[in-house]
Parts: C-alpha cells; sequence; structure tokens
C-alpha cells in the first residue's frame, strides 16, 4: 500500500521564487534517497464559493499564498527509512540552515496518509 506525506504552507508571494528554489534541492535530495514522487504547488484558483479555502485553512495572511506539496513513497516504513537519510543529507542541512527559509516553519501543516483510493497515473 502507497504512502504519502502531505504539507500545506503559507508563503509570502515575495518569496516564491526562493522557495522554489529550495524546493528544487529538496525534490532532488528526496528523489535521490528513494521517494516515488515528489510535487510542489502553488496556490492558483484559491477562492471557490460554498467551499473553505487552502487560504483560510492554512492562516494566510495578506501578501501570502499556499503551496500544497505531496511525495509519495512505496510503504510508512519505506517513508520513514527515506526521510531519516533525507534528515542526514547535507543538502538539506545547507539549505534549511542559511537563516533566510522563504516561510515560517512553525505553521508548515504536515502529515503522514495512507492510501485509501488510487486511480490512474501517480
Amino acid at each position: 500500500m502507497a504512502y504519502v506525506d502531505g504539507f500545506v504552507i503559507p508563503v509570502p508571494t515575495k518569496n516564491l521564487a526562493a522557495y522554489k528554489k529550495l524546493a528544487k534541492v529538496a525534490s532532488k535530495v528526496w528523489l535521490d534517497h528513494g521517494a516515488l514522487s515528489y510535487y510542489e504547488t502553488v496556490g492558483d484558483d484559491m477562492n471557490i464559493k460554498g467551499m473553505v479555502s487552502f487560504r483560510k485553512a492554512a492562516s494566510c495572511k495578506a501578501g501570502e499564498t499556499v503551496v500544497f506539496a505531496w511525495i509519495t513513497y512505496k510503504t510508512k516504513a519505506h517513508r520513514n527509512a527515506v526521510n531519516k537519510k533525507v534528515m542526514a543529507d547535507p543538502r538539506i542541512a545547507a539549505a534549511m540552515s542559511k537563516g533566510d527559509v522563504p516561510f515560517d516553519c512553525k505553521r508548515m501543516c504536515y502529515g503522514g496518509f495512507k492510501v485509501m483510493v488510487q486511480a490512474g497515473q501517480p
């Protein structure tokens, strides 16, 4: 059964270029250590009438947008093994230790998910 790590991150729109640069490094690191796929998406159609928007759920402030991201793995055990390697990878430490992380890490929502239904291409 597949496993997914999911993220919802409020990011200042002025920092999107820096965030994308960080995400490109992160994607390479996760894939190098065995993740099956890695996605980072930025909010586009955020105001759907009658729905709770991702902006509201992420407590976005003026000048912020939402990044919705996910990483896929074979199993939860596979995810745990990959993430252990990722957290020890110096590329992640270097990217996150510069002091100019383009978002507030304390406001990031994160969780692991068991796949309940999968259809089509991953």
